[in-house]
This record gives C-alpha cells, sequence and structure tokens, in this order.
C-alpha cells in the first residue's frame, strides 16, 4: 500500500480523521511503503511554517519518524520518462506503486485520483480504501 503526502498530511494534522483511520488501518493489515524521494517529500511539507498553527514542528516531525519506522523502505529506479501524471512531481507515487508491486495508492490529490486504475493498481481516496474488504 502507497500513501501519498497530502493523505498523510491530513492523518497528522487531524486524529480520528478518515485519512487518519485509512493511515492506521493499512499500518494494521498490510505493508505501508515508502521511498527516499516520498519520505524527503514528506520530511520537507511536514516541516513547513504554514502548518505550526495546525500542530507544533516537534510533533510533526515526530510523526513522520514514528511513521517512516513502520514503512516498508524500497528502493526505487530513476525513471528516464514520465509514469503519466499531468503532475509529474506526482510521478515518485507511481514509480514507488511498480517497485513494491503495491495494490493501491491512497491519495487526495485529484492528478493522481483521475488515473484510476493505472496500471491495474487502484488509486483510492482514503474514504474508499476504508470502506474497501
Amino acid at each position: 500500500m502507497v500513501f501519498d503526502t497530502s493523505t498523510l498530511l491530513g492523518a497528522a494534522m487531524r486524529v480520528g480523521s478518515i485519512p487518519y483511520q485509512a493511515m492506521v488501518k493499512a499500518l494494521a493489515t498490510c505493508d505501508v511503503c515508502a521511498s527516499i524521494d516520498t519520505l524527503e517529500e514528506l520530511r520537507t511539507v511536514f516541516a513547513r511554517e504554514k502548518f505550526e498553527r495546525y500542530l507544533p514542528r516537534e510533533l510533526r516531525l515526530e510523526f513522520v519518524t514514528s511513521l517512516s519506522r513502520k514503512m516498508r523502505l524500497f528502493v526505487v529506479p530513476e525513471l528516464e520518462v514520465g509514469l503519466g501524471c499531468r503532475d509529474t512531481k506526482d510521478d515518485k507515487f507511481l514509480a514507488l506503486v511498480m517497485a513494491a508491486e503495491a495494490d493501491a495508492l491512497v491519495s487526495s490529490d485529484e492528478d493522481l485520483l483521475v488515473m484510476d486504475p493505472w496500471r491495474g493498481v487502484r488509486v483510492l481516496t482514503a474514504a474508499q480504501f476504508l470502506a474497501a474488504d
């Protein structure tokens, strides 16, 4: 299972929210996958000053550290061409899906959601993931 940064941000900012519930379910039932690139984006985004009003920086970075210890890290080969996402910055999640042979990508990013299914892999919202058996 792969989660994009926006979904994990939603999980961290609002305990009990749909993204939070999806993250908890995934951690309990399957491998949650990451790559160096996706973890770096997570750390960078979570460190942004604008999120200070929701959660102190130390707690946000502690969340990233704790979560990264529970994730399965995959080496993702560097790609020479894009993977089809209209926002090429999101290709890192698609590359991770391929490297991890993930069953699904959980996202709140419309640039990824419009791709469902992508190469036979579901691209789901957190709510869709929670509803799936």
